[in-house]
């Protein structure tokens, strides 16, 4: 089984195993988001393909689970001109390896050697960087659950959904039931097109909540003081949001999206009630 490796892929794996360098001695979990990749048609083969090719190169000081697959030497050399394919050891297409599902990267650092190649590939970077990824680009008439997927660089417009979800509760938390309700009738455009019943929303019924009991108890409570940790906290908590995206990237993803749904007068209530941080995060959205 052959992998083309490509010169921007293994700078953008070089140059994030590098920034977890300077946090913590050794290796360290080496966190990638959709968004480093976007664009680049990388799939999880190719992405442990390179990983694997750096690590018996020794760019890079790696641990995979399972079936550790650095033990063949014939590997070609594709950072030389003219050898541009790699061949897996002992992976997914070969009788010995495992299947897909039993790999995993786990941990890396870079080596001296991979630290010298990163110089020499940061003071000429690969040609394809310079063209950038394809990365669809947000719209003003985007429905609402995609721009909160593309700005959250999240999976799909399912994690989308959740993540607005938790974030229109807390922030329905610290609101009066007036104020909420008149963010509600701004909100009357549909989250997303779709035949699918699980995502056939209004923004406003993600905004109320479509937990009957959540929606029936934010219109009886009190207004909360609610810290802007605590805020994080929640939705790192409860919004199920993927391996490397932190709640801050979530919530101004969901801000920006129902800023764009609200009057200015509606903003700048809203605006009134979050604390801290999270207010500045929603002014900046």
């Amino acid at each position: 089984m052959t992998i083309a490796l490509r010169e921007d892929v293994a700078f953008i794996l070089l140059k994030k195993i590098s920034e977890g360098d300077t946090q913590a001695e050794g290796k360290h979990e080496v966190r990638l988001t959709p968004g480093d990749l976007a664009g680049r048609s990388v799939t999880e083969t190719d992405l442990l393909g390179h990983l694997d090719y750096l690590n018996q190169k020794h760019y890079i000081n790696a641990e995979f689970s399972g079936n550790a697959y650095g033990n063949q030497e014939d590997v070609p050399d594709a950072l030389n001109p003219g050898e541009v394919d790699i061949r897996i050891a002992n992976t997914f297409g070969a009788p010995d390896g495992p299947l897909p599902h039993l790999i995993e990267f786990k941990r890396a650092e870079l080596t001296d050697k991979g630290r010298k190649l990163l110089e020499k590939m940061e003071a000429n970077p690969p040609a394809a960087l310079s063209k950038g990824p394809s990365v669809p680009i947000v719209q003003e008439n985007m429905p609402f659950l995609e721009k909160v997927m593309l700005k959250g660089n999240l999976e799909d417009v399912f994690d989308a959904r959740d993540v607005s979800e938790v974030v229109f509760r807390t922030m329905r938390d610290m609101m009066t039931t007036e104020a909420a309700d008149r963010v509600t009738s701004e909100l009357h455009e549909e989250a997303l097109p779709t035949d699918d019943k699980a995502l056939q929303n209004e923004v406003a019924e993600l905004w109320q909540d479509t937990n009957p009991i959540v929606r029936f108890l934010s219109k009886i409570r009190p207004p909360l003081e609610i810290k802007p940790e605590t805020f994080l906290f929640r939705i790192n908590q409860e919004a199920g949001l993927p391996r490397g995206v932190g709640p801050e990237t979530a919530i101004k993803a969901v801000f920006s999206a129902t800023k764009d749904e609200l009057s200015e007068e509606r903003i700048n209530e809203v605006a009134n009630f979050l604390p801290g941080e999270i207010k500045q995060m929603w002014q900046e959205a």
